[in-house]
């Protein structure tokens, strides 16, 4: 196996983050899926969690399915919200014994019904008692356009640049315009943090989807882009070949401007980020 920081230590990271399925009909989808990625060898695969730790279970499954049957580096998303110390320690370390090396830490969403009996607040509460079960690599989450909750920017930047000093790298949320990602970099270099940030690249395939995630991340959903994906709403190929049109060219610039990966989402589908991952013409370095 390997950690991401000393993959990001000997190049750029090229990842695919996947969603853990709730139905038997959407783990074969998922299956498949992998089936068609692995091929491409990326550097580590993660999987998210639902709102409130709702799919924690199918997360461990999905990240246990990756490590045990697929020759690819799998990151589980861990979460503050919801779950009580012992749980957190009890799923620490059934990844450690397995051979899992790395861990992306996050506050996460609350749970609908607004109930939250987490011993948790903050993702450096993760990382610390992560610390204490395993030799993990940690990740963390960055908000180019800041957090949707932080009061101010300058806030925003500072306690990510704290999370940033007890953790290995942090992977963005996306965002549709290169300009968001490098004045976060220039930010952090401002106060003198130089960990590792990868940025996200999201190819749309449903234009209310796209919209809806944007809103909940607090990331711009720009006039030209909806000029482009909203005649195509109800056109799903060519929806797609736009949307993996434009995850290309933003892949493109920040591959120019010198990031220290890509992180593609998929929505648990091969075709857009296969094909994101080929017209940027690379292969991931192991």
């Amino acid at each position: 196996m390997a950690k991401i920081a000393d993959l990001l230590a000997a190049g750029p990271t090229y990842s695919f983050e996947f969603m853990p399925p709730k139905t038997p009909e959407m783990l074969r989808d998922l299956e498949k899926t992998l089936q068609q990625l692995e091929p491409l060898q990326p550097s580590f695969c993660s999987v998210t969690y639902g709102a409130g730790g709702s799919t924690r279970s199918h997360t461990k499954d999905a990240v246990m399915h990756i490590h045990h049957d697929t020759s690819m580096v799998a990151m589980p998303h861990l979460t503050c919200v919801g779950q009580t110390r012992g749980e957190i320690r009890e799923l620490l370390e059934s990844y450690r014994d397995a051979g899992l090396e790395n861990v992306l830490a996050l506050a996460g969403d609350p749970p609908q019904d607004g109930v939250d009996p987490g011993e948790f607040k903050y993702a450096v509460e993760l990382i610390e008692l992560a610390r204490e079960v395993g030799d993990f690599s940690f990740g963390v989450a960055a908000f180019p356009e800041v957090h949707p909750k932080s009061t101010d920017r300058a806030t925003d930047r500072r306690y990510l640049a704290e999370k940033l000093a007890v953790a290995d790298f942090a992977i963005t949320q996306f965002f549709w315009t290169v300009d968001h990602y490098f004045r976060l970099i220039d930010e952090l270099d401002a106060i003198g943090c130089t960990t590792p940030v990868i940025p996200s690249i999201f190819p749309i395939v449903n234009v209310a989807g796209a919209k809806r995630f944007s809103a909940i991340n607090g990331a711009e959903f720009p006039d030209w882009l909806a000029a482009r994906v909203d005649p195509l709403a109800d056109n799903a190929e060519e929806l797609r070949k736009v949307g993996v049109e434009i995850a290309t060219d933003l892949g493109q610039q920040l591959l120019d401007g010198g990031v220290p990966g890509l992180h593609i989402y998929t929505m648990n589908r091969a075709n857009s980020a296969t094909t994101v991952w080929n017209n940027l013409n690379h292969s991931a370095r192991r």
